[in-house]
Protein backbone atom coordinates (compact mmCIF):
# COMPACT_ATOMS: atom_id res chain seq x y z
CA UNK A 1 0.00 0.00 0.00
CA UNK A 2 1.57 3.14 -1.17
CA UNK A 3 1.35 6.11 0.64
CA UNK A 4 0.50 9.50 -0.62
CA UNK A 5 2.24 11.50 1.75
CA UNK A 6 6.30 11.70 0.76
CA UNK A 7 7.26 11.39 4.53
CA UNK A 8 5.29 8.53 5.21
CA UNK A 9 6.83 4.75 3.84
CA UNK A 10 4.37 1.80 2.08
CA UNK A 11 4.52 0.55 5.93
CA UNK A 12 3.47 3.67 7.10
CA UNK A 13 6.49 4.58 8.93
CA UNK A 14 7.61 8.43 9.10
CA UNK A 15 11.11 9.06 7.31
CA UNK A 16 13.13 12.03 5.79
CA UNK A 17 12.08 11.75 1.95
CA UNK A 18 15.71 11.19 -0.37
CA UNK A 19 15.86 14.16 -2.04
CA UNK A 20 19.27 13.21 -3.92
CA UNK A 21 17.47 12.37 -7.30
CA UNK A 22 16.06 15.56 -7.50
CA UNK A 23 16.95 18.66 -9.70
CA UNK A 24 18.50 21.47 -7.95
CA UNK A 25 16.47 24.78 -8.43
CA UNK A 26 15.98 28.25 -6.77
CA UNK A 27 13.84 27.99 -4.53
CA UNK A 28 11.79 30.88 -2.16
CA UNK A 29 9.19 30.86 0.39
CA UNK A 30 7.36 33.58 2.10
CA UNK A 31 5.92 33.34 5.47
CA UNK A 32 4.05 35.74 7.68
CA UNK A 33 2.70 36.38 11.18
CA UNK A 34 0.78 38.37 13.15
CA UNK A 35 1.47 39.47 16.67
CA UNK A 36 -2.10 41.64 18.16
CA UNK A 37 -1.13 43.96 21.29
CA UNK A 38 -2.57 46.28 23.53
CA UNK A 39 -1.65 50.03 22.10
CA UNK A 40 0.06 50.93 24.72
CA UNK A 41 2.48 47.80 23.92
CA UNK A 42 2.82 48.66 20.72
CA UNK A 43 3.49 52.42 21.41
CA UNK A 44 6.24 51.16 23.66
CA UNK A 45 8.08 49.02 21.45
CA UNK A 46 7.50 51.79 18.61
CA UNK A 47 9.35 54.53 20.65
CA UNK A 48 12.17 52.45 22.03
CA UNK A 49 10.87 52.28 25.74
CA UNK A 50 11.09 48.71 26.64
CA UNK A 51 13.35 48.10 28.87
CA UNK A 52 14.72 44.65 27.49
CA UNK A 53 15.94 46.72 24.45
CA UNK A 54 14.75 46.86 20.78
CA UNK A 55 12.06 44.52 20.11
CA UNK A 56 12.10 44.44 16.48
CA UNK A 57 16.32 43.85 16.08
CA UNK A 58 15.96 40.92 18.89
CA UNK A 59 13.13 39.42 16.46
CA UNK A 60 14.85 39.92 13.91
CA UNK A 61 17.63 38.04 15.01
CA UNK A 62 15.88 35.17 16.43
CA UNK A 63 14.14 34.27 13.38
CA UNK A 64 17.19 34.37 10.98
CA UNK A 65 18.60 32.04 13.63
CA UNK A 66 15.66 29.68 13.70
CA UNK A 67 15.24 29.32 10.26
CA UNK A 68 18.73 28.04 10.04
CA UNK A 69 17.75 25.68 12.37
CA UNK A 70 14.62 24.48 10.99
CA UNK A 71 15.71 20.68 10.51
CA UNK A 72 16.93 20.56 14.04
CA UNK A 73 13.80 21.57 15.44
CA UNK A 74 11.07 19.73 12.99
CA UNK A 75 12.05 15.76 12.49
CA UNK A 76 11.94 15.08 8.73
CA UNK A 77 13.30 18.77 7.64
CA UNK A 78 16.48 18.23 6.08
CA UNK A 79 19.56 20.23 7.08
CA UNK A 80 19.75 22.86 4.03
CA UNK A 81 22.33 25.88 3.06
CA UNK A 82 20.60 28.68 2.84
CA UNK A 83 21.32 31.33 0.51
CA UNK A 84 18.98 34.18 1.51
CA UNK A 85 17.17 34.97 5.19
CA UNK A 86 15.12 38.17 5.45
CA UNK A 87 12.62 38.75 8.43
CA UNK A 88 10.75 42.17 8.19
CA UNK A 89 8.90 43.97 11.03
CA UNK A 90 6.23 46.21 11.06
CA UNK A 91 4.41 47.87 13.09
CA UNK A 92 0.60 48.28 12.50
CA UNK A 93 -0.35 50.67 14.44
CA UNK A 94 -3.80 51.28 12.96
CA UNK A 95 -4.71 47.05 14.37
CA UNK A 96 -2.48 47.25 17.04
CA UNK A 97 -0.83 44.58 15.91
CA UNK A 98 2.71 43.17 14.30
CA UNK A 99 3.13 41.87 11.26
CA UNK A 100 6.32 39.96 10.60
CA UNK A 101 7.55 38.35 7.05
CA UNK A 102 9.96 36.22 6.13
CA UNK A 103 11.71 35.48 2.87
CA UNK A 104 14.09 32.05 2.65
CA UNK A 105 16.08 31.39 -0.64
CA UNK A 106 18.16 29.05 -2.13
CA UNK A 107 19.39 27.03 -4.91
CA UNK A 108 19.27 23.11 -4.01
CA UNK A 109 16.98 20.04 -4.39
CA UNK A 110 14.38 20.73 -1.38
CA UNK A 111 11.98 23.83 -0.53
CA UNK A 112 12.09 26.03 2.19
CA UNK A 113 8.47 26.64 3.16
CA UNK A 114 9.30 25.23 6.85
CA UNK A 115 12.11 27.37 7.28
CA UNK A 116 10.02 30.28 6.43
CA UNK A 117 7.58 29.56 8.54
CA UNK A 118 9.26 29.08 11.94
CA UNK A 119 11.26 32.43 10.61
CA UNK A 120 7.97 33.83 11.21
CA UNK A 121 6.81 31.70 14.01
CA UNK A 122 10.13 32.47 16.44
CA UNK A 123 10.25 35.61 15.49
CA UNK A 124 6.63 36.76 16.79
CA UNK A 125 7.54 34.18 19.78
CA UNK A 126 10.66 36.51 20.42
CA UNK A 127 8.15 39.64 20.94
CA UNK A 128 6.15 37.17 22.99
CA UNK A 129 8.66 36.87 25.35
CA UNK A 130 10.46 40.38 25.09
CA UNK A 131 6.70 42.16 25.84
CA UNK A 132 5.12 39.43 28.65
CA UNK A 133 6.00 41.02 31.48
CA UNK A 134 4.24 44.04 30.01
CA UNK A 135 1.05 42.19 28.85
CA UNK A 136 0.58 38.47 28.98
CA UNK A 137 -2.52 38.56 26.74
CA UNK A 138 -0.79 39.23 23.63
CA UNK A 139 -2.33 37.11 20.73
CA UNK A 140 0.29 34.90 17.82
CA UNK A 141 -2.02 34.74 14.97
CA UNK A 142 -1.72 34.09 10.96
CA UNK A 143 1.17 32.29 11.25
CA UNK A 144 0.47 30.87 7.10
CA UNK A 145 2.76 30.24 3.78
CA UNK A 146 2.54 33.55 1.35
CA UNK A 147 4.17 32.33 -1.35
CA UNK A 148 6.51 29.30 -2.86
CA UNK A 149 8.68 29.18 -6.02
CA UNK A 150 10.52 26.43 -7.76
CA UNK A 151 10.58 22.58 -7.59
CA UNK A 152 8.66 20.12 -9.15
CA UNK A 153 5.12 21.70 -7.52
CA UNK A 154 5.83 25.08 -8.94
CA UNK A 155 4.39 28.20 -7.54
CA UNK A 156 2.18 28.39 -5.17
CA UNK A 157 0.06 31.67 -3.85
CA UNK A 158 -1.93 31.88 -0.81
CA UNK A 159 -5.43 33.65 -1.80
Amino acid sequence: MASTFSHINSRGDAHMVDVSGKQQTVREAKAEAFVLMNPETLTMIIEGRHHKGDVFATARIAGIQAAKRTWELIPLCHPLLLSKIEVNIEADEANHRVHIESICRLTGQTGVEMEALVAASVAALTIYDMCKAVQRDMVITQVRLLTKTGGKSGTFVAQ
